[in-house]
């Protein structure tokens, strides 16, 4: 399982916390926190220093409006460098509490302590190995000091990276309650949505297996029955005839009732998972498509759901309106998080808004808390790229 956060990175032992990548996050995390403090600090020093120019009443103006601008600033900037150390549990915009009492408050109090906090945490625990590896550069260092400095120094150096992993952890975990909406309304719609999805989801499958293992059956035995009885009719006869159309139609109907299962839940996604799924429809598309979906492992179930149907709109969309000669499909697992692809090398100018089935396919996969992104310049070439986090 892949840590969500520098807190719980910490907790998977020193091996693994510091050959990952949230050592650097969380240091870039808490830098990054000092950047309007510093930016204030810089212009209210601006301020005072023509103070004996401009007169005291204008310079407590100036002072005040710096600070207004950035802790006005500090709000976005916030939600920002929070995909940093949480880019799993980032709020989005429109789950901002209003009115923004609490986002002001948080970002005055950011400029004014928390992002001096971030920095010295940071200049703390990295300067003072810093400055035994740098031992052998000063002049006035005695000759032991200069040769275990930087021994010192290199053992330390690791260590420094737990206190700046700690603070950034509890830092965002604060930014995260204040800035998310977390009363308990929001919380429910997000666990009923999650019911509904599920309940959808094993309602599909249901339907599926009763197409599958009930009347598909009974048109495939229909099938046979018209077949054989077909063999005793003599040939050329009405009987014979009427026979042979009404086994026909039965294979027609069979086919369509296929096409059906398919459409409602394809049973090769349930038994072999998404890449087979996704190979399975390709091999079904009117245009060629070169295929690269390489998944280490099988992906919960509504996932996969969610991934194999965006797949196929992609393709329909792309087969309907992109006037396109040849069709890419590619997958791969990234931090916990499954990344399909669909790219087409036809018109562009693809709309969510224009009814092609997009604004769909982006509430389908929103609805497992992935996101949908698209390119589509006019004349082309489109990309759609669809990221689902696989909860583990």
């Amino acid at each position: 399982m892949i840590p969500r956060d520098p807190l719980e990175a910490l907790t998977r032992g020193p091996v693994g916390f510091l050959r990952s990548s949230w050592p650097w996050r969380s240091a870039g995390y808490l830098l990054a926190g000092g950047v309007p403090g510093v930016a204030c600090g810089v212009a209210v020093a601006g301020v005072a220093a023509s103070w004996g120019r401009i007169g005291a009443a204008a310079a407590v103006v100036c002072a005040l409006l710096v600070l207004g601008c950035a802790t006005v600033a500090a709000r976005p900037w916030e939600r920002r460098r929070l995909r940093l150390v949480a880019p799993h549990t980032t709020p989005h915009s429109k789950t901002y509490a209003k009115p923004y009492a609490r986002e002001i408050g948080h970002g005055a109090l950011s400029v004014l302590v928390l992002g001096w906090v971030d920095l010295a945490v940071v200049l703390v625990s990295l300067g003072i190995p810093g400055a035994l590896l740098a031992a052998p550069l000063q002049p006035e260092a005695p000759p032991w000091a200069r040769l275990g400095g930087p021994l010192a120094g290199a053992l330390l150096l690791p260590v420094a990276a737990y206190p700046i992993a700690a603070w950034a952890g509890a830092r965002a975990a604060v930014s995260l309650a204040v800035l998310a909406l977390g009363d308990a309304e929001l919380t429910e719609v997000r666990r009923s949505r999650a019911r509904l999805v599920d309940a959808y989801e094993a309602e599909r499958r249901r339907i599926e297996r009763d197409l599958h293992d009930g009347a598909q059956q009974r048109l495939v035995a229909l099938t046979m029955k018209l077949g054989l009885a077909g063999l005793d009719l003599p040939a050329g006869s009405r009987a014979a005839r009427e026979v042979a159309e009404a086994h026909r139609m039965a294979k027609d109907a069979l086919a369509e009732l296929r096409e059906l299962i398919r459409g409602v839940h394809p049973q090769v996604l349930t038994e072999r998972g998404l890449p087979a799924a996704v190979r399975d429809v390709t091999t079904r598309s009117p245009m060629p498509v070169d295929l690269d979906v390489d998944l280490e492992r099988r992906l919960p179930p509504a996932v996969e759901a969610a991934g194999y149907f965006a797949v196929c709109e992609a393709l329909a969309n792309a087969a309907r309106h992109s006037g396109a000669a040849r069709l890419r499909v590619g997958g791969r697992l990234r931090g916990g998080v499954l990344v399909l692809e669909v790219a087409d090398d036809g018109r562009g100018g693809a709309d969510p808004a224009a009814g092609t089935g997009l604004t769909g396919l982006a509430d389908r996969v929103a609805a497992v808390d992935g996101r949908m992104l698209l390119s589509s310049p006019a004349g082309g070439p489109t990309r759609l790229r669809v990221e689902i986090p696989c909860g583990d």
